[in-house]
């Protein structure tokens, strides 16, 4: 009597380890542990246990006198084991594991027992998934740069975290964070502090060699987010260049030329945000510059155009883009309720859909006194200091939509890693409890 595995390897003595190919598993599926006895008695009337190898408390599954009996069973594996009832009668002693997770990871035993003979076969199950696309996140000045956060989630076994420049150079960062989910899965998150380059492009790289895996995030940083994290590399600069020509005067020609240069990074992609009243939904009142939206208390009859957002109420950019990068500020003041952010021009204009990037919107929105990115599903937002002025920057070709606190010159979100195939349009929604507007205004003077 032996007991065979699914490769075919069979155990020929008493006590004799065997071991098949590897049962390959996606976390959160079923799968089965094959083991089967040669010939095909029945085994029915047999004592059948599988059990890890290796552990303290072993048992996975037990049945013995025509039943399972898993009171002693891995509090893990309660209610997530069984054999095939009408398969036993066959000599198959398979076990069926339901709703896999990254710690049912290793070798298993399968033992099979009567009362004159005992037999038993190894099989390694292999958990195997493949995470999210890496986020990252600017978490602001530290060190003397600008500190990024990458984080991925879902993934088995553990991957690897590399930050790279714009050339594929590895960068010195920090230690990799590691945490599990409810599924037994590695979430993984490392900080990188970087400096300006020529490029100012930085990737994270998720790899996994062992399932041959690799996810990877490209971000820009702004030239305008270093010269702000060093203002005094430019101040020394400008004095040291004109030290020797000038005397007099010379306050007033640095403190010209510091402010210039520090507003170039941004003024070369402003982007001039007028509202569009062909898509403003007939509750909305657009001020006469089209600069500013607020929500009115009469419903306007105007067409229904297919512009027009008739459920939403929510209004447009008049002018989209399709590559390039565009920075705008939009004063939010002391309002309660908003939505700031960028659509696809396809997005549902005539009835709801829920607010979040798989319904074209890149978005943060104030709600009920929460700041919240609307990813599906939302990720909360705790801002320390509340945003009077709000910051958009997007970079299209990199699929990146960046928001900033204008005020204290800090980082609020970043969505990284979509592929944009649409033109792009400013969105605004400015809520109906507060009748505020939203300003567009123009780009801060950082002087």
């Amino acid at each position: 009597m032996s007991l065979w595995v699914s490769s075919g390897y069979k155990k020929k003595k008493k006590k004799t380890q065997s071991y098949s190919d590897p049962v390959v598993a996606v976390a959160g599926e079923d799968v089965v542990l094959p083991c089967y006895l040669k010939p095909n008695i029945s085994a029915v009337d047999l004592h059948v246990e599988w059990f890890r190898v290796e552990t303290d408390n072993p048992l996975v599954h037990l049945y013995r006198d025509h039943e399972d009996r898993n009171e002693k069973q891995l509090p893990s594996y309660r209610g997530r084991t069984s054999l095939f009832p009408e398969e036993l009668k066959k000599g198959n002693t398979s076990l069926k594991l339901y709703d896999v997770r990254g710690s049912d990871d290793g070798p298993y035993k399968c033992f099979v027992q009567s009362h004159e003979w005992q037999e038993d076969s190894w099989i390694n199950l292999h958990i195997k998934v493949v995470g999210t696309h890496p986020v990252i996140s600017d978490e602001g000045y530290k060190e003397g740069g600008i500190s990024l956060v990458c984080e991925s989630k879902g993934w088995y076994p553990q991957p690897q975290v590399v930050w790279m420049d714009s050339e594929g150079h590895s960068l010195p960062a920090g230690h990799t964070e590691t945490h599990r989910d409810s599924m037994d899965l590695f979430i993984v998150r490392r900080r990188v502090i970087v400096q300006e380059t020529e490029t100012n492009k930085f990737t994270c790289q998720i790899v996994q060699q062992q399932i041959n895996e690799m996810k990877e995030t490209i971000t820009y940083i702004p030239g305008e987010m270093f010269h702000r994290a060093h203002p005094w590399k430019v101040t020394f600069a400008v004095i040291f260049s004109l030290a020797a020509v000038c005397i007099i005067g010379c306050t007033v020609l640095i403190h010209r030329f510091v402010k210039q240069r520090r507003k170039r990074g941004i003024l070369a992609i402003y982007f001039d945000v007028t509202l569009d009243p062909d898509t403003a939904n007939p509750w909305l009142i657009l001020s006469e510059d089209r600069k500013q939206v607020r929500h009115g208390v009469i419903w306007q009859d105007l067409p229904d155009n297919p512009e027009r957002f008739k459920q939403r109420k929510s209004v447009l950019g008049k002018e989209g883009f399709s590559s390039g990068r565009r920075y705008w500020e939009v004063e939010v003041g002391d309002k309660t309720e908003w939505d700031l952010g960028v659509v696809r021009e396809s997005i549902n204009r005539k009835g709801y859909f829920p607010l979040d990037t798989n319904n074209a919107l890149w978005a943060i929105s104030l709600w009920s006194g929460k700041y919240r990115a609307l990813t599906d599903p939302p990720v909360s937002l705790p801002l320390s200091v509340k945003p009077q002025k709000v910051g958009v920057y997007v970079d299209y070709e990199e699929g990146q939509v960046s928001f900033y606190s204008v005020e204290d010159k800090s980082h609020i979100y970043t969505f990284s890693g979509y592929k944009f195939t649409e033109k792009l349009y400013p969105y605004f929604w400015p809520g109906f409890r507060n009748s505020a507007p939203l300003i567009i205004s123009p780009v801060s003077d950082t002087d």
